[in-house]
């Protein structure tokens, strides 16, 4: 079997960004940018004020003095205009600073009579002026490809003065769901024998919020004719066909010879960690086929560490970024874990990262609190809380 990382490694091999289109600002959010986003212009394009105060000359050394009191700044003002050492300039937040101007007092430390002004001590350091192209110059990247446009990367991205960007066009994604015992959310308990679906719900989500398009939902039933068919549906709708179930080596685990009329490549199967070992990934064309497993907790596991960073890698990001295992602190402890690389559904606390009692493959419940994946390389010795382990979000 191949570890974790050999097989994360296989999947870069075989992802490539989809096709690019070009949207308003407005409806881009959310989406990874296929060209970088470089500003038109220097910001701030003057120097401007960092608070509302008074703009005078002679920094903190005049502690006392009176100034004359000459005119009013506010932003947007087309005209700085200038001022001698002993005058002053009243400017609002983001007014342009007149010309002579080395200090912008603020309004808290003035003292104001008529048409004059003077300031207490203790308003300095700090000048409260921002420079030219400060914050960044013309033509810097603001935004570089593979970035996707979170709600902070907007302001950014608005803030470059431009009025369209370059995304990725969003994975279309189709969902298989295979097993006789399957039934539809709501009708489980009509029939016996049978369990709710819910793989390909939680599935289907994280598709969303990656930013993909779930085209298609199907179930099939153990049968491979049918499941051939579906196969061959999903093929024709997506870039992207995800299979839950039947990736074991029973006699009804037809997820892979599914695929195989329909001229599937194996990419990678099984690999040695836990849960989730019947993984794989496979090509058919242009087409990528992720097969996880049916129980729950072990799909959204493996779709966490496999699906995540391959719909990432299909709109220009890195499989790495979506990969960041980072040092966090036990909440509990932790036993030694076996001879397969293990990820341990956790929860956060004030203490640290608490592991979910029931760490069964088909357990549903503990996924509701489990924010975290702990990664336990293969025979860990056992950790105690406060132990630093390196998780992941879930």
């Amino acid at each position: 079997m191949l570890t974790f990382d050999e097989a994360i490694a296989l999947l870069e091999t075989v992802v490539a960004p989809l096709r690019s289109e070009t949207l308003p600002i407005a409806a881009a959010a959310d989406r990874f940018l296929a060209k970088p986003l470089a500003a038109r212009s220097a910001s701030p394009a003057r120097t401007v004020s960092a608070m509302d105060g008074y703009a005078i000359s002679g920094g903190t050394e005049v502690a006392g003095q009176w100034f004359d009191l000459i005119g009013e700044n506010r932003p947007g003002a087309e005209d700085p205009g200038s001022i001698a050492p002993d005058q002053a300039v009243r400017v609002l937040t983001g007014a342009p600073v007149p010309q002579g101007a080395d200090c912008v007092v603020m309004q808290e430390y003035a003292e104001r009579e008529g048409s004059r002004v003077r300031f207490a001590e203790g308003y300095g350091p700090a000048t409260h002026i921002r420079a030219v192209g400060s914050d960044f110059a013309a033509n810097d990247v603001l935004v570089a490809a593979g970035e996707r446009l979170t709600p902070r990367a907007m302001i950014a991205a608005a803030a470059a003065d431009r009025a369209e960007c370059t995304v990725s066009a969003r994975p279309r994604v189709a969902i298989i769901a295979t097993g006789d015992e399957l039934a539809p959310p709501g009708t489980s308990a009509e029939r016996t024998g049978s369990v709710p679906e819910s793989a390909s719900y939680g599935v289907a989500a994280l598709c969303e919020i990656m930013g993909a398009k779930v085209v298609g939902r199907f179930h099939g039933r153990d049968t491979i004719d049918e499941l051939e068919r579906i196969a061959g549906e999903a093929l024709a709708i997506a870039d992207c066909v995800v299979v839950t179930g039947g990736a074991s080596v029973g006699d009804y685990d037809l997820a892979r010879p599914m695929f195989e009329k329909h001229g599937l490549e194996l990419v990678f199967g099984r690999i040695a960690i836990k849960p989730g070992k019947p993984v794989w990934l496979g090509k058919v064309g242009s087409k990528l086929v992720l097969g996880l497993p049916g129980n729950p907790s072990s799909a959204m596991v493996t779709a966490r560490l496999f699906l995540q960073p391959l719909l990432a890698a299909m709109q220009g990001g890195t499989i790495a970024r979506q990969l960041c295992f980072v040092p966090m602190s036990l909440g509990a402890s932790l036993p030694r874990s076996d001879s397969r690389e293990t990820f341990v559904r956790a929860r956060s606390s004030a203490e640290g990262l608490v592991p979910a009692e029931n760490q069964e493959s088909g357990a549903q419940s503990p996924l509701v609190t489990a924010d975290w994946l702990i990664r336990r390389p293969a025979n860990s010795p056992p950790a105690a809380a406060g132990d630093l382990v390196l998780a992941l979000p879930f």
